[in-house]
């Protein structure tokens, strides 16, 4: 090529990355100016689902647009999770995804749709909900220590339930199986809702769920709390110790929350759809609903949720090696 084509062509390349350059300040300046989707990978009426619509009722008065809930569940999350990797990167869909579909099925299954590092891009950690280790009024076990004797002493013959296999609800009482090295066999259901009915009818005889799906039962005497995943005592339970202070620090176990897009998302409206987020999160209104929850507000930078990912994505591998699940 000649030193004059050359320049022309250096030339016109220049043109054409300002010009790009120009276009996507303008979009994100205009930014958004139509209905946002934020896809919940779960069903209605579930945990993620009450959290994503309180931070979605929020976000329109900070943003000036609809946000439209639009459930798309399956696989643990990751049919919607999947769904939101492979959506136009304009900042028009992302998603409120969870622990199961961003690091423990990175274990559980031999092919991922998408990897969340490298196909997402994460906005901020929305919330944290303890997983609660409840059981039946039928087990006379008041404490930890108790249910861990009762268990020894019955190998083999006490049950587990579990919102579904490779669950936080499934992987939490295998952590707890492995810490306490007790024998007992899980009863896996098709989510929350069965789980606890066959609890409280006495055809299992615990289990760790989030402490939103199971603090109603608590508080009423259906159920007995023995023990919570998260680092300190819950203000909605306060009574219920941590599994570190019944000598378990190895069980901590909280079920997380986080707001993603696709990846490619320019900066700029990512920094404008993730600080909002970010806001709604911070704010009275939205901390307000959840508190009743048992829900902990967390709202992070994305490089604060991006090292949060890497770490649980090693700490559910290594649990999920040691449990001996396979990945599907």
């Amino acid at each position: 090529m000649k030193p004059g084509q050359t320049r022309r062509l250096m030339q016109a390349l220049t043109t054409t990355a300002c010009a790009v350059m120009i276009t996507a300040a303008a979009e994100a300046q205009q930014y958004p100016s139509r209905p946002i989707k934020l896809v919940v990978p779960f069903p209605a009426g579930g945990p993620i689902d009450t959290i994503a619509r309180v931070v979605g009722d929020k976000l329109p008065s900070l943003l000036g647009q609809p946000v439209v809930i639009e459930n798309r569940s399956g696989a643990g999350g990751v049919t919607g999770t999947a769904l939101t990797a492979r959506a136009e990167p304009d900042g028009y869909t992302f998603a409120i995804s969870s622990a199961g579909a961003l690091a423990i099925n990175m274990s559980l299954q031999d092919k991922m749709p998408y990897h969340p590092l490298k196909d997402l891009r994460l906005l901020s950690l929305v919330a944290e909900t303890p997983e609660l280790l409840v059981v039946s009024p039928n087990i006379p076990a008041k404490t930890v220590a108790e249910l861990i004797a009762h268990s020894k002493a019955r190998p083999g013959k006490m049950n587990f339930g579990s919102t579904g296999v490779g669950s936080m609800s499934h992987l939490s009482s295998e952590l707890f199986k492995l810490a306490s090295g007790i024998d007992i066999v899980h009863v896996p259901y098709s989510g929350a809702s069965p789980a606890v009915n066959d609890m409280l009818g006495g055809h299992i005889q615990m289990m760790f769920a989030d402490i939103q799906v199971l603090v109603g039962s608590v508080q009423a005497g259906q159920l007995r709390a023995l023990g919570i995943g998260s680092r300190t005592r819950s203000p909605v339970l306060p009574d219920v110790p941590t599994m570190a202070e019944v000598g378990l620090p190895q069980v901590e176990v909280n079920q997380w929350y986080g707001a993603v897009a696709p990846q490619g998302l320019p900066d700029a409206v990512a920094t404008k759809l993730g600080g909002a987020i970010i806001e709604a999160m911070r704010s009275d209104e939205v901390k307000t609903k959840l508190a009743p929850l048992g829900a902990v507000i967390i709202a992070s930078t994305p490089a604060q949720f991006a090292d949060y990912v890497k770490v649980e994505i090693d700490k559910w591998a290594k649990a999920i090696t040691s449990s001996g699940l396979k990945a599907k």
